[in-house]
């Protein structure tokens, strides 16, 4: 007898992968498939969606490959890449143009004309997003304005990447997406849970354009068409990537937060309903079930693990491990700081003209202590996010879970836990995201039946303490502040 698996996706920047997980929350295979970036302009980044949708079905061949048998798929979860947005035709399914992704800055000046007109605390307001070109409003109008010649409008499907998934997933019968996707648009209500028509009036993107918004435990449709898999199963789960990851945690509780390390981060924390954020964060729906939303605020570092791989090559090491090892060496960066502002810097500073630099160097800095500094700018800019949110909610942060690929590295998240001075949970699996996904279709399609259940899935964990000296937190803290203070330096 067959046995009975979740089918999670797990839509990435910069790969896709697909796992399948047993009833006792076990993965039993992986699959995974690149996913092509271009760079077309300074500053502009984008991806081609028909093979954002190639690689997804190239990661479930390859997790089904890696089956020890042909399992029963019960359900499809989705987690994606979030603020990452396209439009694609209604009658043939095909982009209409770039999925213009979360890190692309073409939108500054459209955001900073609508800030100029005084419209950025009503949006603050109603979304809990700032006025940035990270979020998809600005960057659906200019989809809608470099249309095709002759393409009309009303043809079009506009959507975040799990409304495309969804789409494609359907064979093109379902334009849907989840809250916590809808949540990072900049178009929906977080309070009153729709699309707001005074928000499209203002990007200039219509309602009727967008997909309908589920909660994320939810039946959005079924399989159609999709090569390897047959046709009739549930997609039962949608979740953003940083979502599903505090999702898969069990991070239930008010105040439990996770730091997600990969390309960027998102930190983020559960709250006890909708608030407007504080100066350098922003509100968003962790997720929604049985049509109540849970929130929390969140803070997105725009550069994260990418820093290393480009440290490593400039100080002509093998790669990121080499690095890493270098790092440890020493005990400190002995006053050098990298502030990795490649693309700008995100939360809580959110400076587009920000760029990076070295600062701190001396006769006496080796590359050692670069490396170090490339390795603590991790944690440093995960404490600036928590310093905030600490200040807000007047207390100690809950349980602090960390995921992503760098997570499973004990020197980077002693690095975490000692400017935090506070433990961190690390995980056997590094795919939180995928399994979020994963519980959310097994609970709206009868799989599992409750969050106690889920939380009793949880895999091997490990409570990582790692004591900082008050004085070496001051001082490294001291110097990373004047170099952030020099990185956003206009000149």
């Amino acid at each position: 007898m067959a046995e009975r698996v979740v089918l999670a996706i797990d839509q990435g920047t910069t790969n896709s992968k697909a796992i399948l997980v047993a009833l006792d929350g076990r993965v039993l295979a992986r699959g995974s498939a690149p996913v092509p970036i271009e760079h077309p302009r300074s500053g502009w980044v984008q991806q081609d969606g028909a093979k954002i949708w190639q690689s997804v079905e190239a990661a479930i061949a390859a997790c089904l490959a890696a089956a020890p048998a042909a399992p029963e798929i019960a359900a499809i979860g989705i987690s994606n890449q979030r603020e990452s947005v396209l439009a694609w035709h209604r009658r043939t399914g095909q982009p209409a143009g770039p999925v213009v992704t979360w890190q692309c800055r073409r939108t500054a000046d459209a955001c900073e004309r609508l800030r100029q007109a005084g419209h950025e605390a009503e949006i603050l307001a109603l979304t809990g997003l700032p006025l940035d070109p990270m979020f998809p409003a600005t960057k659906l109008r200019w989809l809608l304005d470099h249309l095709p010649p002759g393409q009309a409008p009303d043809d079009l499907c506009l959507g975040t990447i799990d409304a495309w998934l969804i789409w494609n997933l359907t064979g093109g019968a379902v334009h849907a997406c989840d809250r916590s996707n809808a949540a990072r648009t900049q178009l929906f209500d977080l309070a009153g849970g729709q699309w707001h028509e005074r928000l499209g009036a203002l990007f200039g993107v219509a309602p009727t354009l967008l997909p309908a918004v589920c909660d994320s435990a939810h039946v959005f449709g079924h399989s159609a068409g999709v090569a390897g898999l047959p046709d009739g199963i549930p997609i039962g789960g949608a979740i953003g990537d940083s979502h599903g990851a505090l999702f898969g945690h069990g991070a239930h509780h008010t105040g439990d937060g996770k730091a997600t390390f990969g390309t960027g981060s998102s930190i983020m924390t559960t709250i006890a309903g909708f608030e407007v954020p504080p100066k350098g964060l922003t509100t968003t729906i962790a997720w929604s079930l049985g049509g109540a939303s849970t929130f929390a605020f969140e803070g997105n570092i725009l550069v994260s693990a990418s820093a290393l791989p480009w440290t490593a090559e400039l100080l002509g090491l093998p790669d990121v491990q080499a690095l890493l090892d270098l790092a440890a060496t020493v005990e400190g960066s002995e006053g050098v700081s990298l502030v990795p502002a490649f693309v700008g810097l995100g939360a809580p500073h959110w400076n587009t003209e920000a760029r990076g630099l070295i600062a701190g160097l001396s006769f006496a800095s080796t590359p050692a202590h670069l490396a170090r500094a490339a390795a603590e700018s991790l944690a440093l800019q995960v404490h600036d996010v928590f310093e905030i949110i600490q200040t807000v909610q007047g207390a100690r942060i809950g349980r602090l879970f960390v995921d992503g690929g760098p997570s499973s590295n004990r020197f980077l998240m002693g690095l975490v836990a000692g400017y935090l001075n506070q433990p961190v949970i690390m995980c056997a699996t590094t795919e939180a995201s995928a399994l979020g996904a994963a519980y959310l279709a097994g609970l709206a399609t009868g799989v599992w039946d409750c969050l106690a259940t889920l939380a009793g899935l949880a895999g091997e964990r490990t409570s990582l303490e790692v004591a900082m000296a008050p004085e070496a937190r001051r001082k490294a803290l001291a110097d990373w502040r004047s170099a952030i203070a020099r990185a956003t330096l206009k000149i």
